[in-house]
């Protein structure tokens, strides 16, 4: 028997209604994504920049109506920014205000909700209704981050020292997205789901463009396809993304521009480029100017 999910009833379901949210899946993607909400594990997503690793996350919020709560990582990111902290000024009003009190009773005062600043893993696990967290980037924080993710990656809850321990009575959907710049701990994967998102094919990537650019032409759009995958195949800095591609789409419906030659290339080429070194390159390789 199929076990259905929260989130989505099958695979197929989970396709269909990505797609409804602007967001075209393979057979991978919608099927990993089923079995996160159906099995409620994480999902571990890794690949490199740009290829739709956090919108995935979004569009599941989208489709299914759900929150979206995120954590954005960074080096330096640590539990305060993570998880939760308290408003110690106000915790100091309070103590100033409570005069012969003892302390005994002040810490029961100051240790509530009412000083409790969350953070978004502690705001994803107390929501009750549907949400979708998301962890970008994770590769980027610190290994020893990783430590504050394996209690709410395991067991859905957060240890409060002063308060006790907080368990989701609702379950989020976690979205852990990597460029894999560097190796993530063994823990953390063993605990998820994994789907490895790589740049789609010239068709897919096409199918894209059109879907979120409807009124651009099926040849233009064939076109930059085209001449972003051979972008992509140059040793960029970094290569153009899928964002990038819908962008330079955009600018040439924008400047009604009907057809992708080496002068149209050669204007709009900032727009998926972002380093001089790229475009120096770029233009050498492609043979965009004669000098």
């Amino acid at each position: 028997m199929t076990q259905k999910s929260a989130w989505f009833e099958s695979p197929a379901d989970a396709e269909k209604q990505l797609a409804s949210a602007g967001y075209l899946s393979d057979n991978a993607t919608s099927t990993t994504t089923y079995l996160a909400g159906a099995l409620e594990k994480p999902l571990l997503i890794e690949g490199p920049a740009g290829v739709g690793k956090t919108e995935l996350a979004k569009a599941v919020a989208r489709a299914t109506g759900a929150e979206l709560v995120r954590l954005q990582c960074y080096e330096g990111l640590d539990e305060a920014r993570a998880l939760y902290e308290w408003n110690y000024k106000k915790q100091l009003l309070r103590i100033q205000a409570a005069g012969d009190q003892s302390w005994d009773e002040t810490h029961d005062d100051i240790f509530t909700d009412e000083f409790l600043l969350t953070r978004p893993l502690l705001t994803a696990i107390r929501r009750e209704d549907p949400t979708v967290l998301l962890i970008d980037e994770v590769d980027k924080t610190d290994v020893e981050v990783e430590g504050l993710l394996l209690e709410v990656l395991s067991d859905f809850q957060v240890t409060i020292p002063e308060m006790g321990t907080v368990s989701a009575s609702r379950r989020p959907l976690v979205v852990l997205t990597s460029n894999a710049t560097r190796e993530l701990s063994e823990a953390i994967k063993r605990r998820c789901l994994f789907l490895h998102i790589d740049y789609p094919e010239a068709e897919r990537e096409r199918e894209i463009v059109v879907s979120q650019v409807p009124e651009i032409e099926e040849q233009l759009a064939g076109q930059i396809v085209e001449v972003v995958g051979r972008l992509r195949d140059l040793e960029l800095r970094k290569a153009p993304s899928i964002a990038e591609t819908i962008d330079w789409a955009r600018t040439l419906v924008a400047l009604g521009t009907g057809t992708l030659d080496e002068k149209a290339i050669d204007q709009t080429l900032g727009v998926v480029l972002k380093h001089a070194s790229d475009h120096e390159r770029a233009i050498r390789e492609l043979r965009l100017r004669s000098k």
